[in-house]
């Protein structure tokens, strides 16, 4: 039986800083991530395919608000915007992936499936929100729409800028884990919980409904990785592999730990919110319900032996 590995892109695999965000760009910023997952699948890999969606996402956000005050159309809530996301990036990836199959002599269904994922309404994250969305702006640029909109922007621990942030409640119910697997384990390619999932919550026992959030992609991509018993979880980022002392003389690059030293390095508060504390995390949770490997790592680096950090149970 081919092994099944769950892959779970940044959104900046398709829209990098700097980049306008032109369908140019994402196209062919897609179209080289691909090109990774050939390797994967040499290896006899079945694959189920997330990613991320923070600058696409408020870029739509963006879009969404110019266009209710300029045009008057009605303004589209946080759960539909991310709901766009999924839609459009899944789109790009599968159009892109194919093309790289094709260059390749290989054949295989691509299917991506819009996912909603449950939260819990009276989630602490709903007052204190962390999760970065959109572009990066000045200082004086995010106080100004602080001041204006009365949203909340942080800066950034790499020191890129400031972003806005909002509510990052935790996933409860990925829905169609069965279906995905399934699909998946027929040798078709999955795209999946995309940008974490469009999060919603049960106003009643059978009733569903949108709420304003966004989900963590890397744990939503965990959760579904071991829901639907994978045998390798991917988290791919844009550094080769984990850092302690990131950014400092005694920087040093993480080639294995185990989760205990994980745990550790989380105490010391060695790692961003907003960069690589919540992959370190997602990685945590994986190895403990499954007791296989996850790796972080950069696209680049996908496959390849010995490449990324390997996160493991001792």
């Amino acid at each position: 039986m081919k092994k099944l590995a769950v892959v779970a892109f940044g959104g900046n695999a398709l829209l990098r800083a700097g980049q306008t965000g032109t369908i140019n760009e994402q196209e062919a910023n897609a179209f080289n991530a691909s090109k990774k997952l050939v390797k994967l699948i040499r290896k006899k890999y079945n694959l189920v395919l997330t990613h991320g969606n923070g600058p696409q996402v408020g870029n739509i956000l963006i879009a969404n608000a110019a266009g209710h005050k300029y045009s008057n159309i009605p303004e589209m809530p946080l759960d539909v915007c991310g709901s766009y996301s999924q839609g459009f990036i899944g789109y790009v990836l599968e159009q892109q992936l194919r093309n790289v199959l094709r260059k390749e002599d290989k054949e295989r269904d691509i299917i991506t499936l819009i996912t909603q994922v449950v939260v819990d309404k009276h989630d602490p994250a709903f007052t204190n929100p962390t999760k970065p969305i959109g572009p990066y702006y000045s200082k004086e640029e995010a106080e100004a729409f602080m001041e204006k909109t009365g949203t909340v922007f942080k800066e950034d621990s790499r020191g890129r800028g400031w972003r806005k942030v909002v509510a990052s409640p935790e996933p409860l119910i990925i829905f169609n884990k069965k279906s995905i697997e399934k699909i998946a384990r027929e040798g078709n390619i999955v795209i999946a919980v995309g940008g974490g999932g469009i999060p919603c919550y049960y106003v009643d026992e059978n009733k569903l409904e949108g709420i304003e959030a966004v989900i963590d992609k890397d744990l939503a991509s965990s959760r579904l990785a071991i829901g639907i018993r994978a045998d390798k979880f991917f988290i791919l980022t844009d550094i080769p592999k984990v850092f302690i002392n990131f950014n400092t003389p005694q920087e040093k690059a993480i080639d294995r730990m185990s989760i205990l030293e994980a745990k550790q390095f989380l105490r010391e508060g060695q790692f961003g919110e907003g960069s690589m504390l919540p992959k370190v995390r997602a990685a945590i949770n994986f190895v403990e319900n499954t007791g296989k490997d996850a790796i972080i790592t950069e696209t680049s680096k996908l496959g390849v032996d010995g490449g990324g950090t390997r996160i493991t149970m001792m």
